[in-house]
C-alpha cells in the first residue's frame, strides 16, 4: 500500500466518459437524502446515488468504472479502516474519496485523511448544509476564496414576503435548539427598527447591535458578552429598537465581523434576516451556512419564492435554501401539493396553521413550540434539517465537533 491510498485526482481533462463525476453510496435513507440535496446540483444532475454500505459498495465498484469522486458510508462497520484499505484495491489511484461514518474522534479523522488520503470525513447525522459546505468543494474541484468558517453555525431565516411568520419560526427554532437540543444559541434580529424578536422571546433590546454594525472595529468577545441579552439558560438575543426616523450608517463587512465573534461563543446563530439587496441583511444571507425561506400558501409568496431561489448561494452553502411552508392547510390557501407544483420543488417543512396558539404565545412572549404538539414536531424537523440536531441527536463535543459543526 502507498502512503496515501487515495491521492488527489487531476482535473477531468482526460477524456474518460465512462467515469462518472460522482457516485455516492449511503447506508440509510436519511444519509442518502442529505447527500442528494447537498451534492446533486454541484455535478449538474450527473451524480449517481445508491443505497449500500461499504461492503456492498466495494462489490459494486469491482464491476464498474471508478468515478472521479466517490462517497462511501462506513457507519456500523466493525473495521472501517480495513474496509477502506480493501476499497482502495478496486479503485483507480486518481479517485477522490469522501467518507461518511458514525465515529467522532480526531484520531480516526486523521487516520482517514493523513493515513489513507481520504479527502474529507463527516459523521452522522448529516444535513444538506454540512454536505455542501464540506464535500461540495471536493466534488466541484474548487476551493473557497476564503477559509471556511469555524465555530458555530449561522442559519438565516427569511420571509419571502412580510408577515409570513419568519420571525416566529426563527424564535421557535432558536428556543428548540437551546432548550431541547441543548445548544448554546443566539438570535440576531437584523431589523433594527421594527424587529419583533425581543417581544417573541421576552428579552430586552439594547444599543449594542447598532454599535456593532456602525463601528465593527469595536466588536470583540467582551462586546458580545455584554450586548447579548439572556432569553434563557442557553439562549441569548441581540436586537435593537431604533427610532424610525433614525437612519443607520451600516459599515460594509460589519455583519461578518459580528458573526465571527458570535461563532466563538455559540453553537448556533439564528439570523432573523428580512431580504435586502445590500447591507446587513444581504451579508447575513451570504454568510449563512444554511438559508431558510419561509412562505405561505399564496400566489404572491410563490412568485417571491421563485425570485429568491434565483439568488446565488454563498460560499459553502447548500445549493438551495430550505423551504418552510407556514400555515399549511389554511382555509382558502393553496394546498402543499399545489405549492410544490408551482415551485417545481416540494417544501421541505410544513408548519400547520394554528393561529390561536401562535398569537397567544406571541402575546405571552413564550415560544409556541414549548407547548408540544404538531407545531413543535415541525420545528424539530426543521432543527434536524437545518442544524443536524434533535431530541435524539447526540451533542457533538471535542475538537472534531468544533471543526465539523
Amino acid at each position: 500500500m502507498p502512503d496515501h491510498a487515495f491521492p488527489d485526482a487531476p482535473e477531468e481533462s482526460q477524456h474518460r466518459p465512462e467515469r462518472k463525476p460522482l457516485v455516492c453510496f449511503a447506508a440509510d435513507a436519511e444519509t442518502e437524502e442529505a447527500l442528494r440535496a447537498g451534492l446533486s446540483d454541484a455535478v449538474r444532475q450527473e451524480g449517481e446515488f445508491r443505497r449500500a454500505d461499504i461492503t456492498r459498495a466495494i462489490a459494486a465498484l469491482r464491476e464498474m468504472p471508478t468515478p472521479w469522486t466517490l462517497v462511501v458510508d462506513v457507519a456500523g462497520h466493525k473495521q472501517p479502516l480495513a474496509a477502506l484499505e480493501d476499497l482502495s484495491q478496486v479503485l483507480e489511484p486518481d479517485v477522490r474519496v469522501l467518507v461518511v461514518g458514525d465515529r467522532e474522534d480526531v484520531g480516526f479523522y486523521r487516520q482517514l485523511t493523513r493515513g489513507l488520503g481520504v479527502a474529507d470525513y463527516l459523521y452522522k447525522p448529516l444535513t444538506a448544509a454540512m454536505v455542501a459546505e464540506n464535500f461540495g468543494p471536493v466534488v466541484t474541484r474548487r476551493r473557497f476564496t476564503a477559509a471556511p468558517a469555524r465555530g458555530g453555525r449561522l442559519l438565516s431565516v427569511t420571509g419571502v414576503r412580510g408577515g409570513v411568520g419568519a420571525s416566529t419560526i426563527a424564535a421557535n427554532l432558536a428556543w428548540y435548539l437551546a432548550n431541547v437540543a441543548h445548544r448554546h444559541s443566539v438570535v440576531l434580529d437584523a431589523d433594527l427598527h421594527r424587529g419583533t424578536q425581543a417581544l417573541l422571546l421576552a428579552a430586552p433590546a439594547g444599543p449594542g447591535l447598532r454599535n456593532a454594525i456602525e463601528h465593527p472595529d469595536r466588536v470583540d468577545e467582551l462586546f458580545v458578552e455584554r450586548a447579548a441579552a439572556p432569553a434563557g439558560e442557553r439562549l441569548h438575543l441581540l436586537a435593537a429598537e431604533e427610532a424610525l426616523g433614525s437612519p443607520l450608517a451600516y459599515a460594509p463587512g460589519a455583519a461578518e465581523r459580528l458573526v465571527a465573534m458570535l461563532r466563538r461563543r455559540y453553537n448556533f446563530i439564528l439570523a432573523d434576516a428580512p431580504f435586502a439587496a445590500d447591507g446587513m441583511g444581504r451579508e447575513l444571507l451570504d454568510l449563512a451556512q444554511h438559508r431558510i425561506l419561509v412562505l405561505e400558501p399564496t400566489l404572491a409568496c410563490i412568485r417571491d419564492t421563485l425570485r429568491l431561489l434565483q439568488l446565488e448561494p454563498g460560499p459553502g452553502q447548500a445549493n438551495r435554501p430550505l423551504l418552510v411552508l407556514n400555515r399549511a392547510g389554511r382555509k382558502g390557501g393553496l394546498s402543499a401539493g399545489q405549492v410544490g407544483e408551482a415551485l417545481k420543488l416540494d417544501p421541505d417543512i410544513l408548519l400547520p396553521d394554528l393561529p390561536k396558539r401562535i398569537e397567544e404565545a406571541a402575546t405571552l412572549g413564550q415560544p409556541a413550540a414549548a407547548a408540544g404538539g404538531p407545531f413543535r414536531a415541525a420545528i424539530a424537523r426543521l432543527a434536524r434539517a437545518a442544524g443536524g440536531v434533535g431530541e435524539d441527536a447526540p451533542v457533538r463535543r471535542g475538537l472534531l465537533a468544533r471543526f465539523r459543526r
